[in-house]
This record gives structure tokens, C-alpha cells and sequence, in this order.
């Protein structure tokens, strides 16, 4: 190469200011002392003026016994400019670590950014996109490039790295178990960084889910707020970090990205690694308004679909693995009774499936148990104008199979003696198995007419190898995940699939980004529900959360509860029932038909409208919401979960609702009363019964005396706007 030749790739250009505003957020991006893109400023949306000045004081001091130059925080943040923490990218070339230094283009628009860096041999190119969409969620994606003439690039760690002010100083995540998902945890931002990282194969019942950093004493309804969101089904990482020096003129960071075990991401010359999506947000109105804009951004997720959400039936708490079609029959003619719309054929169908531990990967219907198919039931749950729906496990196989026995080379290579709920994982990877899967799914679709499709996932991939590399094979299979859904919705465009990993292990943005629904937990139990249901929707719109009615005694923790409660409980969600509804008696018929009816009633409400949760409730209550755009309609649930030692209610704020506006306030029966400890309910909800209007401003700044109900029990209250004098039925 001749040396004008090499002058002139080296060149870099100028970076100019980036200002990206929309849904009330604004990304500004500007040079750096080194001519790279840094973010300047994440947050609340700054006008003209107050840009000017920030890119005007985006230098900070330079410090004693450190660079003799201000620090910066690039969007390539890396050792080469003296940026000592979690790098933004990580890779080498035979143990030649090679630093992204030069920026090769900008194109910016309102909305979206554009940036292309590479180190100076540009062996290594580095495309970002910035995307701020209109509910105020930032997606920070990122394509990697082996641009050399030769060699391999070990990609260690491609991370969206975004900056904290010094005032965000508390850390929200969670973690969780097998029915029991998304319990939060809280720590202070401290120097040296606080890391989750999933290395499951999935994001696991214990995933971070969301990272949140606030201002001191953040709730639901106060606060400011930042947020990050790992958009990826497989192993990831999210992280807070600050470094005694901070982060140019910000305190610490927020980032993350997907996490990649050595070996696993090693690129040929020419070869690409995407880095899935991290989704950032902020709010100054608590976390309520970091859900409000999360729940816009998945709202208008092409996958979503605009149809109301049916009411399902799913067998499995109904029948386990005790199918036949007399049985199964009976159950869908009394599903169509109260009302169900999706009626779900659980585990159990397939051959040799009498328990769990035989039969996954054979998928053709099992002639023992259902000597005609399939058909018969289709066509039974489709005449009595029912969708009908399947269970799968696509990615798994149990050893005692017969797919197992003709084809050991397409399971996941995984280390003898480790399997999980007696499985195995499938490789997706193999052409073959890849291919075998695809035939059988969408062969029975077709076949028996399938609508819906809850596709599980029932164990984490340890020692999951490449058969051919050895490496870590877990980022492989997932994009071959990806790909199967998406081939099969190709296929059949109205199918409609349930992210389903032994629960809520796999309740992701990525999932989330092909499929409608997840289920939150394996838990029917209402008490569990009621927690994680709540911190779901800090990510999630309710209508993509699965919730069912299940047994009075609860599958999972054997604890035993009302049928009302379970009723309140599964409404706020894409509801369900999973119990047998053949061995209820003719009042609990009754009682889940008027269910039903109000669930239908309040689906467009509960399914397009802002939720809402109430701070300073004591531990053993909650009061959570629906409040429609208009702030004209609402829907409450006032919830007892356990016992506490204040011996009444006080004024609970109601959120949400519009201080200028009166309110006719009344109680919806059709879930049934739900117990009191005490002799009388407040005056104003006695009036209630019949609708009483209230002060929409005394509501959400003084709050209502609420009733003490005993625990296991929750009331629905229901607000609509009108004029001074009206009554309900003239809503």
C-alpha cells in the first residue's frame, strides 16, 4: 500500500454535535478531546440554549497524578484514552489487544444517530446506531467488523455504555427463583462496579430484568430515574460503575450488552458480530413513568399485534399429564360456557409423554393416548368458537426419546450426567435438527389448525459446547432461536406463540420482539403473583403477561386461597384459567362466567392504559391501576397481602387520575366481596356501592380512608370522569 494511500485511510473526520430529542428525552453526543463521539448528556430534554451550554462545559478539570488532559467519556470508552473501568469494547487479534481511535463517519437525524469508528490499520470497524424512539427509549446497538486483510478477532465485550449524574445514587435490579421471579434488590451506588451477569443460556428466574439507578427515596410516583434493558434471550450482562475520577464531566455509568464467554464470538476476515439491543430510558416521575415509556415502546412492537387479548384456557393445572379426549372434551364444552376464547392443550400429547422424563423431541401425536389425532379436539374447541392452542418445548429433548436415540449428535454437546428436569438441550445450530423442528411444528399447525403456540424451555444451558470449535455455544443457539420463530411465523403470519421458560425465566425484549405473550411464573398462587405480576410491568405492558386462575390449593407453594382473590388477581393481565373446570361447582361457574364478562368488559382499558401504583401503602397492602391516556376511566385493585401492625387504613393516594376532574367512584361486584378485619367500611365506600363522585385532586393529593381487608383478599374500585352531579349509568 502506497503511503498516500495509507494517509488517507487513517484520516479521520470531524465529530459534530449530536442532538437526539423525542418522547421528552434527549441524547447529545459531541467530541471528545480526541475527535471521538461523547455523550455529553442522557436524560431530560434540554432546549437550545441549555445544549449550547452543555457542550460548552463538557470538559472537566484535569486532576492531580492522572492524565495531563481532561477526561472524556467516548461511546468507545476504552484503555487507550484512559478510561480504566468496564471497557465499551474488548478484543484482539493472537493476544494483540487493537484500540477503536478514529471516527470514520457521522450521520445524524432527529431521531436517530449514526457513527462509524475503527483503530487506525481500520482492521476493526465499529458501526453504532442510536435510536430514540417516541415513547423516550434509547436503543444502542452496535456491528462489528473484522475489516484486516488476515488473522481472527476474538471479540470479548461489545457494550452500550451510557453515563449517571453524580445524584443518581441508588441501584434497583432483581433476582428470583423458579416461581418466584423478579424480587427486587437495592443497594447504593458505590466506587468499583456492581455486575449481573446471566451465564444460563437464558436470562434465568434470577436476571437482573431491568437495572435502575435513582435519585435517593425513588418510589413509583417520585424520582428520577435511569434504566437499562439487555434486549437478548441468551447470557448478558448489566452493569453500574464508577471510578473515583468519574466518567468526564458524569459520576459513574449505566451499560451492558450480551456476555460472551471466551472463544464464543470469533470473527474470520470479513465476518460481522451484531450486539443486541440495550434499551435505556429515563424518568423524573418514578418508576411508573420509567414504565409508561417502556410499555409504548413495547406497544409498538410490530410483533404485538392490535387483536384483544383472549381469554385462555390452559390444561396443565387442569389435567397434568392425564389426557384423553373424553375428559379434555368435557373441559373445553365448560370453557366455552364461561366464556374462555383460547383453549391451550398442554404437556402430555406427544409420544411417551406419560411424565417428564420421556418423549421431549418427539413431536407427533401419541396414537396410545389420542388414537385419532389431534382432530377431534381442534375441531371440537374451533366449533364452540374457541382458538386452539399447543404446547411445545422446541429446544429440548429428553435422552428417553426416540429423536434422541436416532439422531446423539444433535444434542447440544453438553457434559454427560447434567441434565436438567431429565433433558437436554437441542442443538438449533445443526442444520438438521434446525430443519426436523421446523417441519414438525409447522406440520402441525397446519394439520390440526393451531392458533397459539406456549413454547417452553424448562432448563439452563451449562456446558453447552460447539461440537466442532468447543466454545461456549449458548450465543449461537439463541440467534438460531430467533430465526426458527421468525421462520415459523412466516410461515403461518396469524400464529401466535408464548414465551414460556419454566416460567419467567425468558421474559425479554428479544423474545418479546416475535412472540405476544410470556408467562411471568409457573405460580398460579395469587399471593406470589401479586408481587411478581407488579415488577413484570415495570418492563412489560400487562396485556403481554400471561396470568391464570389456577386451583384453590396452589400447584407451587400448596397454600390455599379464595376464589375471588385469584379472580383479582388474573385481571389485570392477558388472563386465564388453569384449574378444572369440570370439578367446579355451579356457584363457581357463575362466578368465573361474570369474571370472564368483566375481563372482556375492561380489556380495552387494562390493555392500552398507563399503569399505576401507589406509594406509601404499608407492606401488607398494595393499591396498583389502570388509568386510560384521557384520564377519563381507571380501574383500581386495593390489595391485602399479609397482616401488618397498623390496626386501620389511612389515606391512600390514588394515582393517576386528573386533579381537575370529578370522579363517580364505585365497586365492581363481579369478583365477590372481599373479607374485612373490622366492623365497618368507611362512610364514602358504603355510598359507593351505587357510585359516588369524588375529587379527582383530593384523590391523588389526599387520598381515600381505605377498608382493612384480611389477608388473601382484594376489592376493585372503578373511576369514571363525569360532571358535578351526574350518576353512573349517565357516564
Amino acid at each position: 500500500m502506497a503511503p498516500g494511500e495509507s494517509e488517507e485511510r487513517m484520516a479521520s473526520v470531524e465529530c459534530p454535535t449530536v442532538h437526539l430529542r423525542n418522547g421528552g428525552v434527549s441524547l447529545v453526543l459531541a467530541a471528545d478531546p480526541w475527535g471521538l463521539p461523547q455523550v455529553i448528556h442522557w436524560g431530560a430534554e434540554v432546549n437550545e440554549q441549555e445544549l449550547e451550554t452543555l457542550v460548552r462545559t463538557a470538559s472537566p478539570a484535569v486532576l492531580n497524578s492522572a492524565l495531563d488532559a481532561p477526561r472524556s467519556f467516548s461511546v468507545v470508552a476504552t484503555r487507550a484514552h484512559g478510561w480504566s473501568a468496564s471497557p465499551a469494547v474488548e478484543w484482539h487479534k493472537a493476544g494483540r489487544a487493537i484500540f477503536p481511535t478514529v471516527l470514520r463517519s457521522v450521520a445524524s437525524f432527529p431521531t436517530t444517530a449514526e457513527l462509524t469508528v475503527s483503530d487506525e490499520g481500520e482492521e476493526v470497524i465499529v458501526d453504532y446506531q442510536y435510536k430514540l424512539d417516541d415513547a423516550g427509549v434509547l436503543a444502542v446497538s452496535a456491528e462489528v467488523t473484522h475489516a484486516g486483510i488476515d488473522g481472527v478477532l476474538d471479540v470479548s465485550a461489545v457494550r452500550a455504555l451510557l453515563p449517571l449524574p453524580a445524584r443518581a445514587r441508588d441501584i434497583l435490579d432483581f433476582t428470583g427463583r423458579w416461581s418466584g421471579e423478579r424480587r427486587p434488590q437495592h443497594r447504593p451506588v458505590q466506587d468499583g462496579a456492581w455486575r449481573r451477569v446471566s451465564r444460563r443460556g437464558r436470562p434465568g428466574h434470577d436476571a437482573a430484568f431491568v437495572t435502575v439507578v435513582g435519585t435517593p427515596g425513588l418510589s413509583f410516583r417520585q424520582g428520577e430515574a435511569w434504566a437499562l434493558h439487555v434486549a437478548w434471550s441468551g447470557d448478558h450482562e448489566q452493569l453500574v460503575e464508577r471510578l473515583p475520577e468519574g466518567a468526564g464531566v458524569h459520576s459513574a455509568v449505566l451499560g451492558g450488552g450480551e456476555h460472551l464467554e471466551s472463544g464464543s464470538v470469533r470473527l474470520g476476515v470479513g465476518a460481522t458480530y451484531l450486539m443486541p439491543p440495550s434499551l435505556f430510558t429515563w424518568s423524573d416521575e418514578g418508576l411508573d413513568g420509567l414504565s409508561r415509556r417502556f410499555h409504548r415502546h413495547v406497544r409498538a412492537m410490530a410483533a404485538r399485534g392490535t387483536r384483544p387479548r383472549p381469554l385462555v384456557l390452559n390444561t396443565w393445572e387442569a389435567v397434568y399429564f392425564d389426557q384423553g379426549m373424553e375428559k379434555l372434551s368435557r373441559l373445553a364444552e365448560r370453557a366455552a360456557v364461561v366464556g374462555v376464547e383460547r383453549f391451550v392443550l398442554d404437556d402430555g400429547w406427544f409420544r411417551g409423554r406419560r411424565n417428564d422424563r420421556a418423549g421431549l423431541g418427539d413431536w407427533y401425536v401419541d396414537e396410545g393416548v389420542w388414537p385419532e389425532g389431534l382432530g377431534a379436539l381442534s375441531g371440537l374447541v374451533h366449533a364452540l368458537g374457541m382458538e386452539f392452542g399447543l404446547w411445545f418445548e422446541p429446544e429440548m429433548v429428553n435422552p428417553e426419546s426416540d429423536l434422541a436415540r436416532a439422531h446423539p449428535t444433535w444434542l447440544l454437546g453438553e457434559q454427560a450426567g447434567l441434565t436438567w428436569r431429565h433433558q437436554f438441550a437441542l442443538n438449533l445450530c445443526n442444520p438438521k435438527a434446525y430443519a426436523y423442528v421446523l417441519e414438525r411444528v409447522d406440520e402441525l399447525v397446519c394439520k390440526y389448525g393451531i392458533d397459539f403456540i406456549k413454547w417452553d424451555h424448562n432448563r439452563d444451558l451449562h456446558a453447552a459446547r460447539d461440537d466442532d470449535s468447543g466454545a461456549v455455544a449458548t450465543p449461537s443457539q439463541t440467534r438460531a432461536l430467533y430465526s426458527l420463530i421468525d421462520e415459523l411465523r412466516d410461515l403461518h403470519p396469524e400464529l401466535e406463540i408464548e414465551s414460556c421458560a419454566s416460567g419467567g425465566a425468558r421474559a425479554d425484549l428479544g423474545i418479546l420482539s416475535r412472540t405476544q405473550r410470556v408467562w411471568a411464573s409457573d405460580t398460579n398462587d395469587p399471593i406470589e403473583r401479586q408481587s411478581i405480576q407488579r415488577w413484570t410491568q415495570l418492563l412489560l405492558p400487562p396485556e403481554v403477561i400471561g396470568s391464570h386462575v389456577g386451583p384453590a390449593e396452589a400447584h407451587t407453594t400448596h397454600r390455599v386461597s379464595t376464589l375471588d382473590f385469584r379472580l383479582v388477581t388474573a385481571l389485570f393481565q392477558h388472563a386465564g384459567i388453569e384449574c378444572d373446570l369440570t370439578a367446579c361447582s355451579s356457584d363457581e361457574i357463575a362466578a368465573i362466567g361474570r369474571w370472564s364478562t368483566l375481563y372482556k368488559e375492561l380489556r380495552p382499558l387494562l390493555h392500552s392504559g398507563e399503569t399505576v401504583r401507589a406509594d406509601h401503602v404499608d407492606e401488607g397492602a398494595l393499591l396498583h391501576g389502570v388509568v386510560n391516556d384521557a384520564k377519563t376511566h381507571a380501574i383500581f385493585a386495593w390489595v391485602r397481602l399479609d397482616t401488618s401492625a397498623a390496626a386501620h387504613t389511612p389515606r391512600v393516594l390514588i394515582p393517576g387520575l386528573d386533579p381537575g376532574a370529578s370522579y363517580l367512584v364505585r365497586l365492581r361486584p363481579e369478583v365477590g366481596t372481599a373479607s374485612r378485619h373490622q366492623v365497618a367500611d368507611p362512610a364514602w365506600l358504603c355510598e359507593a356501592t351505587a357510585g359516588i363522585v369524588l375529587s379527582g385532586g383530593a384523590m391523588t393529593r389526599h387520598g381515600l380512608p381505605m377498608p382493612l381487608l384480611n389477608p388473601g383478599h382484594a376489592m376493585l374500585l372503578e373511576m369514571k370522569r363525569v360532571d358535578q352531579g351526574q350518576r353512573w349509568g349517565e357516564c
